[in-house]
């Protein structure tokens, strides 16, 4: 009887199995079929990439991703073919559950991948351009679907995170062909500012790297403790780190000794110190006291003064407050 049972369920088994058959047999072939699509989206989305002049390296990254995903869909377009008692719906909801348990466990892993991701899309710097992020500076030597290699200019790697890059803010150095360069100098106050103000452009404008068009300047930016305080401004082309740090060194060398040579002054910070002598008679008397005080057209009587009489020690002293006119 048992005997019996058991044989009558493996029959129903086989019977079960053999009905399968067909559909296993379509979802092995629909499933090789999509093996092959995703090959040729990957070649294809990969030949896209480099089109846009993206590196081997996130071309392949994206036709990668983009083969996988096409797996992905075969493999769930087979398996509703040869099980029909599950649903596409039910493998998307048991997708859904398992991707927000993988979620949690890889949520930074993730969060670099998708920001990975739509930096190669978006492409906001490419492979060799200069950029600065944070505290960090370089050329952008390749794009991982982790993170961007950056090489400093003094040859050191670092790998910034592709969520950092796609958060925080970045300037990209290299992005236009032109850059505008600046430098701060000072000249004296008797100096005429129209005549330095030509020689700093004669001199920028014969300065090897420094473009014509737009043309230099040389502004006044204010007076300083010094002297007069004025800015020269250039552009040079290409804008890369180390022909800004050569153009700067020829345009101040330049400049300086075209000033020196005119005659004009760059002076030095310098501080005057005034001694107060409470003792003197003139104290407090703008137009006749040993500080320096300008008398102006209207000079100002002295707001106090101070006598000393004859037979008191020297510092002994007594106030006197004037009468106003």
């Amino acid at each position: 009887m048992i005997f019996a049972e058991a044989l009558g369920r493996l029959e129903g088994l086989g019977r079960s199995a053999a009905a399968l058959l067909p559909g296993l047999a379509i979802a092995l072939v629909l499933f090789g079929l999509g093996l092959l699509v995703a090959r040729g989206v990957r070649a294809a989305v990969r030949r896209a990439a480099e089109l846009r002049e993206a590196s081997p390296g996130s071309a392949s990254v994206l036709g990668r991703i983009a083969g996988g995903m096409t797996i992905l869909v075969s493999f769930l377009i087979a398996a509703s073919v040869a099980f029909p008692s599950v649903s596409a719906a039910d493998l998307f909801n048991l997708l859904g559950i398992g991707g927000v348990a993988i979620g949690f466990a890889f949520r930074d892993v993730l969060q670099n991948l998708l920001a990975g991701i739509l930096i190669l899309l978006t492409r906001p710097f490419v492979i060799g351009d200069q950029i600065r992020a944070g505290s960090h500076e370089g050329t952008v030597e390749d794009v991982w679907v982790r993170a961007t290699v950056l090489r400093t200019y003094d040859n050191q790697r670092v790998l910034i995170p592709n969520a950092t890059l796609f958060v925080d803010k970045i300037t990209v150095i290299t992005a236009h062909d032109k850059r505008r360069l600046a430098f701060p100098l000072t000249i004296g106050n008797g100096d005429d500012i129209k005549e330095a103000r030509r020689v700093i452009v004669e001199a920028l404008q014969g300065t090897e790297g420094i473009l014509i068009e737009p043309p230099p300047e040389a502004l006044v930016t204010g007076l300083g403790v010094s002297g007069v305080d004025m800015t020269a401004r250039f552009w040079i082309d290409p804008p890369r780190r180390r022909d800004a740090v050569d153009a700067l060194d020829h345009a101040i060398s330049n400049v300086k000794e075209a000033l020196t040579e005119a005659g004009i002054d760059l002076p030095y910070p310098t501080s005057q110190v005034l001694f107060h002598d409470q003792t003197e008679e003139a104290d407090g008397d703008r137009t006749s006291q040993r500080e320096g005080w300008p008398a102006g057209k209207s000079p100002p009587r002295a707001r106090w003064q101070v006598l000393r009489e004859d037979h008191q020690s020297v510092g002994s002293t007594v106030e006197r407050k004037d009468e106003r006119a």
